[in-house]
């Protein structure tokens, strides 16, 4: 999937740096799947890779804090999309939840400081469904001002392309089988975050 994403868009574009931005800016892909294909792939020196997926990854968050609320409302409208919406929301409610609650009893300033290492954290951590689509998901059910949870968003996606840029450099010769296992996981994840959406309840979405 990541590599015909890959080779669609340079054939779109026709430039491998653009390309790669535009990779890193797709869901579960995101810098993770963007530094290994821009190396392997396209060629690209390692810190120009990274260096553009960063950047169009943590734009993409940027969109999705701003957009996912509005895109919801708007996806509601359709019918037969309302319960999957809904049941999205309620998953997202969920892992906004288990940030919030390390808050509970604690004075504002403080609760602020959990949310943003939290997010911080979670996003950091180099896995598909922990990036920061997800993140700026999390960002927007915790009620988070943008000016706090941008630079969370930004740091925590820093740390997980460091990791992802040290791993393609340690195991250069093996790129490629870092791509086909990096999305390997990818799907897994998918297929148990989808499972995760049609077995969830609804009515969580609507609290």
């Amino acid at each position: 999937m990541a590599l015909w994403l890959g080779n669609a868009l340079l054939g779109i574009f026709g430039n491998k740096y653009i390309a790669t931005l535009f990779v890193s800016m797709f869901p579960l892909i995101e810098l993770k799947g963007a530094i290994p294909i821009g190396k392997g792939l396209f060629g690209l020196g390692l810190l120009s890779t990274a260096g553009l997926s960063y950047l169009g990854s943590t734009a993409a968050g940027v969109l999705v804090f701003f957009l996912l609320k509005p895109v919801f409302a708007l996806l509601k409208k359709i019918r037969g999309v309302e319960r999957l919406i809904l049941k999205t929301e309620a998953l997202f409610n969920r892992k906004a939840d288990n940030i919030a609650k390390k808050t509970d009893g604690k004075a504002e300033d403080k609760a602020a400081i959990i949310k943003f290492f939290g997010l911080l954290v979670f996003v950091a951590v180099p896995f598909p469904v922990t990036g920061v689509w997800t993140g700026a998901a999390i960002a927007v059910f915790l009620n988070m001002k943008f000016y706090h949870a941008l630079p969370a968003l930004a740091l925590g996606n820093l740390v997980a392309g460091a990791i992802i840029t040290l791993l393609t450099f340690l195991f250069e010769p093996y790129v490629d089988i870092i791509i086909y296992t990096l999305f390997a996981i990818v799907i897994i994840m998918l297929v148990i975050t989808i499972i995760k959406i049609v077995r969830s309840k609804p009515d969580d979405g609507e609290k």
